[in-house]
């Protein structure tokens, strides 16, 4: 999705945050890529679904703002998230190989559903994205496929193979999960996720986030009508007792191992 003019590859970003804290590790130069196939529920960023809008960048450019603030990432890096940085991967590659050539700590924050594992000349792509690629922050929006594709608009299996690919890689992974009351909160289904993840070996950290309804303005702001309305945020407590689950079934997993 990124376009080639003079031999340069351009991305198209939706905005940028120079001190990110949430982002992965340290404090981060973070860039919201323009662009995502999927249609979650609960998205509070609607407006980076389409990649036209977006601002055109450089890499070099990029790099440029990073390296005059470079003493306040000495412990961060610049992470890439979306809307879903991996439908612009050679840009996201160029980024990345000049951030290594600086010694530049780099993270991915994805869905993983643009993974094609049937397409070599797809893959040969990833594969060497994932080289200058320190971690991958990977959404996991549901364990159930089905239901998945309820709360998304596309099935998990891809998603579930991207998870593998990153273990055979050895590329250190964190995993996120938003916890929705009524979607995402079954402990079933929340166990099922800790047994899944419990089994693969580059897992570093687990992040389980309470939904917000910090997306609604936005909506209105845009005339789209807000999918989830009425379902209430849901509170620090009940976060903590999902992640408890979700470590449970981790520690299953483990234990057997």
């Amino acid at each position: 999705m990124t376009q080639k003019g003079d031999s340069v590859v351009k991305g198209y970003i939706h905005s940028r945050e120079s001190f990110g804290t949430v982002d992965g590790p340290g404090i981060r130069y973070v860039l919201f890529m323009q662009g995502c196939p999927m249609r979650c529920l609960y998205c509070h960023n609607p407006d980076t679904w389409n990649m036209s809008g977006g601002e055109e960048v450089e890499a070099e450019d990029i790099i440029a703002e990073v390296q005059k603030n470079r003493a306040f990432y000495s412990k961060g890096g610049i992470t890439v998230t979306g809307g879903e940085p991996l439908m612009q991967t050679e840009f996201v590659l160029e980024l990345f190989r000049l951030a290594h050539k600086l010694g530049i700590h780099t993270c991915i924050d994805t869905s993983g559903v643009t993974y094609s594992p049937t397409n070599k000349e797809y893959l040969e792509k990833l594969d060497e994205l994932l080289r200058y690629t320190d971690l991958v922050m990977l959404d996991i929006k549901h364990i159930d496929s089905a239901a998945h594709k309820e709360l998304t608009g596309r099935g998990n299996e891809n998603i579930l193979l991207f998870a593998k690919h990153l273990e055979e890689l050895r590329i250190p992974m964190w995993v996120r999960h938003v916890v929705i009351e009524g979607y995402t909160d079954n402990e079933g289904d929340l166990l099922r996720l800790g047994r899944f993840i419990g089994g693969l070996k580059n897992l570093r950290a687990l992040d389980v986030l309470p939904y917000h309804t910090m997306g609604v303005n936005k909506y209105k702001e845009l005339g789209l009508s807000y999918p989830l309305e009425g379902v209430p945020p849901l509170d620090k407590a009940a976060a903590e007792r999902a992640r408890f689950v979700i470590l449970r079934g981790i520690g299953e997993v483990r234990k057997k191992g």
